[in-house]
């Protein structure tokens, strides 16, 4: 049984998704929480492996909760749970490390199959709402000199170069992601300028939302 926490404001669409999740049988809702302000409390008490987060609260928004979560140095998974209009604060959820992100009215297959990839260590982005928020920045800088036009050709990446922007994806820093793969911060960075320049991006975010549309991460 996967241990959820649900975090939305709305009572009416958290007994829905409650519901849903146990009719399947391997899915546990340990606690729910109506915004982020009590998220870190009821993480502590209960455990969950993964939260579902409502992105649009008062009082402390998923924005927020996920970066109350970050300083806190929290490991738990996080699926943002969202609208179609909601893609400015999708892009900074990804920048704050949400490992998925799915439409609210997503079947429960799709919603179980998130839940244990979450879980599993891996990523889940709905290829629509990708797709969406890859318009909604080419349609911002379109005003600019963009630098988020496709690369007339894509230079490869390496093994190791895929393996960090799968990390970068998950939103570790720098500084995480050496650790983890025991290198030093100063060659991370440059690998991760490295892997930008041959993205033909200029930040984090524009270059896991083009490698989730390129198919070069999931």
């Amino acid at each position: 049984m996967y241990k959820v926490l649900l975090v939305d404001d709305q009572k009416l669409i958290r007994d829905g998704i409650k519901s849903l999740l146990g009719l399947s049988g391997k899915v546990d809702v340990v606690a729910e929480c109506s915004d982020g302000t009590t998220v870190l409390e009821a993480c502590k008490m209960h455990k969950p492996d993964i939260i579902l987060l409502d992105l649009s609260m008062p009082v402390m928004n998923g924005v927020q909760t996920l970066d109350a979560l970050k300083q806190a140095g929290s490991a738990i998974p996080v699926l943002i749970l969202t609208t179609f209009d909601e893609h400015e604060m999708v892009l900074k959820s990804i920048a704050l490390g949400a490992r998925g992100f799915l439409l609210k009215d997503v079947s429960l297959d799709t919603l179980l199959d998130a839940i244990a990839t979450l879980v599993g260590g891996g990523s889940c982005f709905a290829p629509n709402i990708t797709e969406r928020l890859l318009g909604a920045i080419r349609s911002n800088d379109a005003g600019e000199k963009s630098d988020f036009a496709m690369p007339a050709q894509l230079e490869a990446l390496s093994d190791k170069e895929l393996e960090i922007l799968q990390l970068m994806a998950a939103g570790y820093s720098n500084k995480e992601i050496a650790a983890a793969l025991f290198k030093s911060e100063g060659t991370v960075k440059n690998q991760c300028s490295a892997i930008l320049s041959k993205l033909g991006v200029r930040d984090r975010t524009r270059a896991v939302l083009l490698a989730l549309e390129l198919g070069l991460i999931s």
